[in-house]
């Protein structure tokens, strides 16, 4: 049995024991379907099909052993409250735009095009309600900047 050191996205770090091989992924997660999520960026907006990661095993395995993320896709982290969030990119093999998000939908900060497997923890700095992951360089190529706000019916409800 070969051990996983997990960190959720909002920092806690724990050991967990997986019983896969050491170059293979554990089981895949059902995240259910997909949600569409907009991002209105000057007076453009921009459409993903996004995973929501809402419970702790979740956002323990996040975007981890996806070999590919499409350019239209994505992940939501949503958080039960208000927190300094924390990433990394351990066991992730794709490079990713990391969005953290307030409570109102405002994207707060933006680390770009993050290197795959860095253990570099990427920190939102100041409490955030979620953190929405992208294919690297879609954020640059679509003119996202932070202060733009992600539309989805997770901030609506803030």
């Amino acid at each position: 049995m070969k051990n996983f050191l997990i960190t959720l996205a909002f920092g806690l770090t724990f050991i967990a024991p997986c019983a896969v091989a050491a170059d293979s992924a554990p089981e895949p997660i059902n995240f259910g379907p997909r949600e569409t999520l907009t991002i209105v960026s000057a007076d453009k907006q921009h459409e993903f099909n996004v995973e929501i990661a809402d419970s702790s095993v979740e956002r323990s395995r996040g975007l981890m052993f996806r070999d590919v993320i499409p350019v239209d896709e994505g992940m939501l982290f949503e958080f039960d409250k208000r927190q300094v969030a924390s990433i990394w990119m351990k066991n992730t093999s794709v490079f990713l735009d990391i969005l953290f998000v307030r409570a109102d939908g405002r994207i707060l900060k933006i680390e770009h095009s993050a290197k795959p497997y860095s253990l570099r923890s990427m920190t939102s700095e100041a409490p955030v309600m979620a953190v929405l992951e992208l294919a690297g360089g879609q954020v640059n190529e679509r003119g996202i900047v932070p202060g733009d706000v992600v539309k989805h019916s997770f901030f609506s409800s803030k």
